[in-house]
């Protein structure tokens, strides 16, 4: 089974069609950067500059005391921290260490980190102070054997660091003492007491070795462990690279918003970077306001992030008021971008924003459109160099032909090794060298993919498949609406009724008549949504993803307490 690769002619004479991807490690790019410019500035947080040279100090640093508690090839190591020079450092620390990163949302609940801690069999965690609380009940609660406490001001610029602790207590109402002891270890300490060390050489296979085993985010069940190899995601940072070929090596400022414990941030943010020698900027949360004056201040010239960012940016009330000219590139991931938000956010930029696509699965980016050459709105674009697509026939066990609607299956060296101890998920998305996507969408006649939805957020009203992005789409054309999600509630006589749940813009004064009315001239009359439900905001995962299956609960929960139905409602 293979795709005639229609796609390819349309990519620009600048992209190669396939990629030779060198037979290194991950931690290969942090040398050959400190090598080739030592002085040049790796990472700019919040005021403090840390050159790469600086960079490969401190990751040797900790990699050698890694391994003096007794990290060993293969160990897994935990890393739960936002976005700050620690998280770098510590990143490149574990795989020259020879361990394998997996990366932990700061925000998961002591239950969650405790499920993700036994599952991955982690030896040791590297953890804020604020989160220590959290972290030692879960260290006894598992087997974790070590904890690495960081504190962000360690990292911070004169006067920052002596200020930031004081507004913290004042924030937080609590001081945070953090005990050393043989199992509980300090990084700054860990910094001042350790030397540049020699690491014994290991013997690292890029095709075999795992790098980073990366959760799930869980919006359809339990996380799973995702193995990515070394070369899974070298090939996927080759790739991004030359996708951005308009880009010049050492030269870029990339704005690291996007949480690196997210695959999408550490490919297009982290990986980027270190591999092309471009500085990140790094914050360590999303705040509208604060992105705008970093963007004016630093001219990052590269910004990968989730459409929610660039909602949020756009409906800031002072937008104009900032310089933001100097962003050239931007690759939207984690959810879809709504065609209206890409086309004002390029007119207030100048840039290009396109929508790309992919899975933690996939290291993670398999799709894209052009940043420059031909772009297709509402298409998640061509599969990147090396990749191969399609959409799956189930009849025919081939691929279906331009239009036809279907699930989306990839192959490439991007592709996972599998879940982390479980054959049998494995093997269920894993065939013959194709990866099945669980994403509904067609190709068009020039190779552009589009998705449809989520193969398990189909809803099928009485007999009718009802995609929600394509109600969602039609949503987002209306002025007044901010955010919106469309979910398939329970409904005793259709099966499932479709749902909108939307955020008015601020101030906006909306109502479901008025919604009706206006959706109603874009799709048929099957699609349109029955019940609606205005929100002042929609539950996410820490990257911006609108969790609908949140939704889907809270409304289960709702029926389940009350007598009535929508369809009941709808009859008032």
């Amino acid at each position: 089974m293979q795709s005639d690769k229609r796609w390819l002619l349309h990519y620009p004479n600048q992209i190669p069609h396939e990629l030779t991807i060198p037979n290194e490690t991950l931690q290969s790019y942090l040398f050959s950067s400190a090598e080739a410019a030592p002085e040049h500035t790796a990472i700019h947080f919040l005021g403090k500059n840390i050159t790469y040279e600086q960079l490969q100090e401190e990751a040797l640093k900790l990699a050698g005391y890694l391994m003096k508690i007794g990290v060993k090839k293969g160990d897994r190591v935990a890393i739960m921290l936002p976005n700050c020079p620690q998280s770098v450092i510590s990143y490149y620390a574990v795989l020259i260490a020879g361990g394998i990163v997996v990366q932990t949302n700061p925000l998961y609940t002591e239950k969650e980190l405790a499920y993700q801690m036994e599952d991955s069999g982690s030896k040791v965690l590297i953890t804020l102070d604020l989160l220590y609380p959290k972290a030692y009940k879960m260290k006894a609660l598992t087997s974790m054997e070590h904890l690495i406490i960081t504190k962000l001001q360690d990292y911070l610029p004169f006067p920052k660091n002596i200020l930031f602790p004081l507004v913290q207590k004042r924030k937080n109402k609590m001081v945070i003492q953090v005990e050393k002891s043989e199992t509980i270890h300090h990084f700054s300490q860990i910094m001042k007491e350790s030397s540049e060390e020699q690491i014994p050489a290991l013997a690292i296979e890029p095709k075999e070795d795992v790098a980073v085993l990366q959760y799930t985010g869980g919006t359809t069940g339990l996380p799973k462990g995702v193995m990515l190899t070394h070369e899974n995601i070298l090939a996927n940072t080759e790739m991004c690279a030359s996708w951005m070929y308009k880009t010049t090596r050492g030269k870029e400022r990339i704005l690291g918003i996007i949480p690196f414990f997210h695959v999408y941030g550490m490919t297009t943010v982290l990986n980027l970077a270190v591999k092309e020698g471009h500085s990140m900027i790094l914050l360590p949360r999303f705040d509208a306001a604060d992105t705008l004056k970093t963007i004016e201040k630093q001219k990052p010239t590269l910004f990968p992030g989730a459409p929610t960012m660039y909602i949020a940016l756009l409906h800031h009330p002072n937008i104009e008021k900032y310089d933001l000219s100097s962003i050239t590139a931007c690759l939207s991931g984690s959810a879809a971008l709504p065609v209206e938000v890409k086309q004002n956010f390029e007119k207030l930029t100048g840039g290009r924003l396109v929508e790309g696509y992919g899975l933690s699965e996939t290291s993670p980016v398999t799709h894209s459109n052009f940043l420059w050459g031909a772009n297709k709105t509402g298409s998640i674009g061509c599969p990147w160099p090396g990749t191969d697509a399609g959409i799956y026939c189930e009849e025919t066990g081939g691929l279906k032909e331009p239009y036809e609607h279907g699930e989306i299956i990839v192959k490439g060296p991007q592709i996972m090794k599998g879940y982390w101890n479980q054959p049998e998920e494995t093997a269920a998305v894993l065939r013959d060298g194709w990866f099945f996507t669980g994403d509904i969408g067609y190709m068009d006649e020039d190779g552009f993919f589009y998705i449809v939805d989520r193969k398990k957020d189909v809803i099928i009203a009485s007999g009718y498949n009802i995609y929600p992005r394509e109600v969602e789409e039609a949503l987002y054309e209306h002025e007044l609406v901010q955010e919106v999600v469309v979910a398939g509630i329970p409904d005793p006589y259709r099966g499932e009724t479709v749902k909108a749940f939307v955020v008015p813009k601020k101030d906006a004064y909306l109502t479901e008549d008025e919604l009706d009315r206006f959706v109603r001239t874009r799709i048929a009359s099957f699609k349109v949504p029955r019940v609606y439900e205005f929100k002042e905001s929609l539950p996410k995962t820490a990257v911006g993803k609108i969790l609908r299956r949140v939704l889907i609960e809270e409304e289960k929960r709702k029926q389940a307490s009350s007598s009535e139905t929508p369809v009941d409602q709808l009859k008032k």
